[in-house]
């Protein structure tokens, strides 16, 4: 088997594992990315850089992981920060303000 030919073989793998494992179909997914990209462009959220220009020297470590969620009827994201002892924090931060709403050790 060629490395080319494993590494797209890995690629289709994990996409399968991914969307019909987790339940997520590329339609959804896609949905999901124009909701929030037209949330950005009328203002509703901020984009992830600003918010992490807000949020960076409060968060306890580095960014390893961000999700963007709508919570009823407000955006919220979601970084996973590691800190230099190694441990796991999840941060929820309001997409439109920049605050940090909720800060947990995992």
């Amino acid at each position: 088997m060629t490395l080319w030919f494993r590494g797209v073989f890995r690629a289709v793998v994990v996409a399968t594992v991914l969307f019909a494992g987790g339940g997520i179909t590329p339609a959804a997914a896609s949905h999901d990315h124009d909701k929030a990209l037209q949330a950005v462009k009328t203002g509703e959220i901020r984009p992830l850089s600003e918010i992490l220009n807000i949020v960076q020297d409060k968060l306890p470590g580095k960014v390893v992981r961000t999700k963007l969620e709508k919570k009823g009827k407000q955006w919220v994201y979601e970084f996973r920060v590691v800190d230099s002892e190694g441990q796991l924090f999840e941060v929820y931060v309001d997409a439109h303000s920049g605050e940090i709403r909720r800060m947990r050790k995992k």
